[in-house]
């Protein structure tokens, strides 16, 4: 009898292990650092219903908008819950730039990225009706006005950034007007607040018919804008570009993120979503956890030398 009531207890133990093991078993929340329609909550909708596919629950998207993603992600390293359970997206170069210029609550060395899967190349663009066709009139507008204004997402960010460079490699006047996201900074451009935007592919793609690109940050020309010449081109050292991926808190099990870093994979892999990335202008990347690491190590000395440079040290 007693060795009947010990087997019994054994498999209820076993039993209630295995549940306690399992993961995941109820909704993830996706915290997007940025205002809604932007780059990463783009990518986080498109991702939602594969990873919703592959993990079996619900993927729940929230947005923690402020400081350029910095709010989120101060939250992500000094408060959310090493559980699996609430995930951000992060971004390159912001945070590294961000404790770089100071007074943000994360170090770079805090966000665990377990994924890397896309990235946007940055573009000067200009309202459709301007009268700016090529960079040479954006030259030339610019020297006859004095100053002009470019809008972008966040600051410190991969399009402010882009800016402060492009003003101290031509000697131009430009002020940059940072905006919550690339979403919000559109309608300022639509509406005359500023004479362009630094903004990435995808806003361009998107608002085809609204804005027009005069020059684009990439070493080579970009297939979808195949007329527009690169800045290297025309004589200007600018490549810039944003990834974007997703982090987990300080903490979490190892095969929690082993969970989530395969579900990112199998979702990039999907031909169906690339097909979509594609189309809007995203640039697929695949940087696991490990490779993930090793892209922030490199790019953290290359942006203290740019941002050493820029700041007119």
């Amino acid at each position: 009898m007693k060795v009947r009531m010990l087997v019994v207890l054994f498999a209820l133990f076993a039993v209630t292990f295995v549940l306690a093991e399992k993961y995941p078993s109820k909704p993830i929340t996706y915290v997007i650092c940025f205002a809604p329609g932007g780059e990463s909550d783009i990518t986080a909708r498109l991702q939602q219903p594969y990873l919703e596919k592959i993990l079996g629950v619900p993927i729940v998207i929230t947005y923690k908008e402020g400081g350029g993603g910095a709010v989120g992600w101060t939250e992500l390293v000094t408060r959310a819950k090493p559980d699996g359970y609430t995930i951000y997206g992060t971004n390159l170069p912001h945070t590294i730039l961000q404790p770089l210029q100071g007074g943000v609550g994360y170090k770079t060395e805090q966000i665990n990225n377990i994924y890397f899967f896309q990235s946007t190349p940055c573009v000067l663009a200009v309202r459709i009706d301007s009268p700016i066709n090529t960079f040479e009139d954006f030259v030339e507008y610019a020297k006859k006005k004095g100053m002009v204004t470019l809008g972008g997402s966040g600051q410190p960010s991969a399009n402010s950034f882009a800016t402060v460079r492009l003003a101290k490699l031509t000697g131009l006047n430009i002020t940059y007007v940072p905006f919550s996201g690339s979403g919000t900074a559109v309608p300022a451009l639509l509406g005359g607040h500023v004479d362009g935007l630094m903004t990435y592919t995808t806003m361009a793609i998107q608002y085809k018919d609204k804005m027009k690109v005069i020059a684009v940050a990439t070493e080579e020309r970009i297939p979808l804008f195949p007329d527009v010449p690169t800045f290297r081109e025309l004589g200007i050292d600018l490549v810039e570009k944003a990834y974007r991926g997703v982090a987990v808190p300080p903490g979490t099990p190892e095969d929690v993120k082993r969970v989530l870093e395969a579900a990112f994979r199998e979702v990039n892999n999907n031909p169906e979503f690339v097909a979509k990335m594609l189309e809007m202008g995203f640039v697929i990347e695949n940087y696991d956890e490990a490779a993930s690491a090793k892209l922030v190590s490199e790019l953290i000395p290359y942006y203290k030398q740019l941002w050493e440079e820029t700041q007119g040290k």
